[in-house]
């Protein structure tokens, strides 16, 4: 067998893979939006209808509010954790990335037993402030929902990036001068930029598409992946459905798209 036949050989249950299981799903979602009621304007319904209108910006500004949250504060602990070396430094990472073994459903729950009717939050300002402090049903839950979801996936980029800075380069700039603000400025996050561009892309994809932890806590506000869910279980709306996720998939594809045009194949690495 020649050796252009292995390559060929070897692609074909890859071939088959992608087919079975992307393209074919995408096909049947493209034409199922078709194929409604208002044909391919039903792709315009997610910017034409108010309601999908906010829900779209709702997801779009959750998803950018939890992406710059987990960045700053990956991006702290995980210089923090690289360059320092302490007693109990690999339980706090194992548990800073504990959370990688949770699905949705789990993570939700957390935040209810943490800030919902009866979570820890609302018994403590209730007993101080005579009020109780309810906020896991709304966008600040979800918030912090997806924050700790994101968390321990940026963290570990930061991590491994931080590993490969040279340490010349900020003793040349502390020897010059520069104040530990300017080295952070001027060195260390100009060389991280192509794993904060590549992790930020992922925590905002997944929080785009994040559907267990909304499940559970979107109940006082529309995210994208629960309006797809009831118009397709609650109101049979096929085709409305259909479009939603593959105006969701695109979105999410272009901002992937997007960084790795800046950061090159370090996308993937990050996830």
């Amino acid at each position: 067998m020649s050796h252009k036949s292995f390559v060929w050989t070897c692609l074909l249950p890859l071939a088959a893979v992608t087919a079975a299981f992307f393209l074919l799903p995408m096909a049947r979602l493209l034409v199922t939006a078709a194929e409604g009621p208002r044909g391919l304007a039903e792709y315009l319904s997610i910017v034409v209808e108010p309601r999908y209108r906010a829900t779209l910006l709702n997801t779009v500004l959750l998803a950018a509010a939890t992406t710059v949250a987990t960045l700053i504060v990956a991006t702290i602990a995980g210089l923090f954790l690289q360059r320092h070396r302490f007693p109990g430094r690999a339980v706090l990472v194992a548990v800073l990335t504990f959370p990688l073994a949770f699905p949705g459903v789990v993570i939700g729950f957390m935040i209810i037993l943490l800030a919902g009717r009866q979570g820890l939050i609302g018994d403590v300002s209730s007993r101080v402030l005579g009020d109780k402090i309810v906020f896991a049903y709304s966008i600040y839950g979800l918030f912090l929902g997806y924050l700790y979801f994101s968390i321990p996936r940026v963290i570990l980029t930061i991590m491994a990036a931080a590993q490969k800075l040279d340490p010349g380069l900020e003793e040349a700039a502390r020897s010059l001068g520069a104040s530990p603000w300017a080295v952070l400025r001027d060195v260390v996050l100009p060389a991280l930029a192509p794993a904060l561009v590549a992790s930020g892309a992922i925590a905002f994809a997944t929080a785009m598409g994040a559907f267990g932890t909304a499940f559970t806590l979107a109940t006082n506000i529309d995210v994208l992946p629960m309006l797809i869910y009831t118009e397709f279980t609650l109101a049979g709306n096929l085709a409305t459905s259909a479009a939603l996720s593959v105006g969701l998939g695109v979105m999410t594809w272009l901002i992937l798209a997007l960084a790795r045009t800046f950061t090159g194949n370090s996308v993937a690495a990050a996830g």
